[in-house]
């Protein structure tokens, strides 16, 4: 069968391969592959029967990577997360994986599944079943006894102990997930696990992360606290989300290690919770004293010190609940511009080029240049101008390996 040529035209073109946009520029695309992605000047002869698609000057870019996505979760109270039943939870989650990539995430990094929901639909997405992002599957959170998330329901697998932890892993691994998460302190919110005391040890994180990299999975965190980070860099994590309170000895530690590891500071759940904990029943005052007001703050400082020092940043903030629900990710980036203080590019940059390394280590994700995948986004309108044009889904046409993926 002759694989389909694409030649998209006369487009605002976002490689992400540095902080400009390319006036007059074009994308060859072959198959689920591109070809050549620049000046329109530079553009190859091009196959008889090529397709041509002129874009009038739309912003072109690629597609991005939720780094924190919780597909599995029903806008539910955060307080109620694993309350939900598994077959309302799946069903849900069929709908969310089409709505995150039609919301310009075309790919997805899973920091937990309940009832392992992940796994079966990665599958249906790769078999061409599902509509939904790239996805590395995770299962249910692993936590310790007494951890924030040894509540019960279809959220967590609680286990203590070094072999019991790989014991752990290996029923993952059997369930066939990509990712294991493992919470290694707490929330704000949670009197028995707050952040700052460490819900495992070092040998029961040491023993995750070496039982889950021998059988070649990766591991994501929950980590808010310098200890927490501390605790994850030096057991190797892949990923780690939070890390709000950093001490200059953990920043350090992440530069060290800065080509292995990411961080999303995941930022959408503190800066909800404050803006909407009323409609939860629960005052202002109240979230203040928990102490939600001063981790915004301390994660502003935190992100300063991690961009000065080179760490890779990702975007991705525990959407999923009702207060940040699905198909509201790219919130994400007006937070990294409006908090972090970072042009709407160095954003983008976060949300494609540093996603999809995070995602795909053959580097085939995040940027458009050849040999990329050709997951894009065309914009009717420039991110570079107001980055939370990214929001309005209406201005949005999504393609995901070459195929334009149907809004309806």
């Amino acid at each position: 069968m002759p694989t389909h040529s694409t030649v998209y035209t006369n487009a605002t073109l976002f490689t992400a391969v540095d902080e400009t946009a390319l006036p007059d520029g074009a994308v060859w695309v072959v198959g689920d592959t591109i070809k050549y992605a620049g000046p329109a000047a530079g553009l190859p002869d091009t196959p008889a029967g090529t397709e041509t698609v002129n874009l009038k000057g739309k912003f072109l870019m690629p597609g991005m990577t939720e780094t924190h996505a919780h597909l599995s979760f029903a806008d539910a109270s955060p307080f109620a997360i694993g309350e939900v039943g598994v077959e309302k939870s799946t069903i849900i989650a069929v709908r969310n994986a089409r709505l995150m990539v039609q919301s310009g995430f075309t790919s997805a990094i899973s920091f937990g599944s309940t009832y392992a929901i992940d796994v079966a639909l990665r599958d249906a997405i790769n078999s061409g079943h599902l509509v939904g992002p790239r996805l590395l599957a995770a299962g249910r959170d692993l936590g310790a006894t007494a951890s924030n998330v040894d509540s019960g329901g279809g959220l967590s697998q609680i286990t203590d102990g070094p072999w019991a932890v790989r014991k752990a892993v290996r029923e993952q691994r059997r369930a066939r997930v990509d990712v294991v998460k493992i919470f290694i302190d707490g929330e704000a919110i949670n009197p028995i696990n707050p952040p700052g005391e460490l819900s495992f040890t070092d040998e029961e994180v040491n023993a995750a992360v070496d039982e889950a990299h021998r059988r070649k999975l990766r591991v994501a965190c929950h980590a808010r606290s310098a200890a927490a980070v501390k605790q994850a860099v030096r057991a190797g994590v892949d990923y780690i989300g939070h890390a709000n309170y950093l001490d200059d000895e953990a920043v350090d530690l992440l530069a060290a290690y800065k080509h292995r590891i990411y961080v999303g500071p995941a930022i959408a759940w503190e800066v909800q919770y404050l803006a909407e904990c009323e409609s939860l029943g629960i005052s202002k005052e109240t979230v203040r004293a928990q102490g939600y007001e001063a981790e915004i703050e301390a994660t502003v400082a935190t992100v300063a010190k991690l961009r000065a020092a080179g760490v890779k940043l990702v975007v991705g903030g525990d959407y999923g609940i009702s207060i940040a629900p699905h198909g509201t990710y790219a919130k994400d980036l007006e937070h990294f511009v409006t908090l972090f203080d970072m042009s709407p590019a160095e954003a983008l940059i976060c949300a494609t080029r540093n996603g999809g390394e995070a995602m795909d280590r053959s580097g085939r994700l995040g940027t458009l240049q050849a040999d990329s995948l050709a997951d894009m986004v065309i914009v009717d309108g420039n991110p570079l101008d107001d980055v939370r044009i990214l929001q309005d889904h209406g201005k949005l046409d999504v393609i995901k390996g070459g195929v334009r993926i149907n809004a309806a």
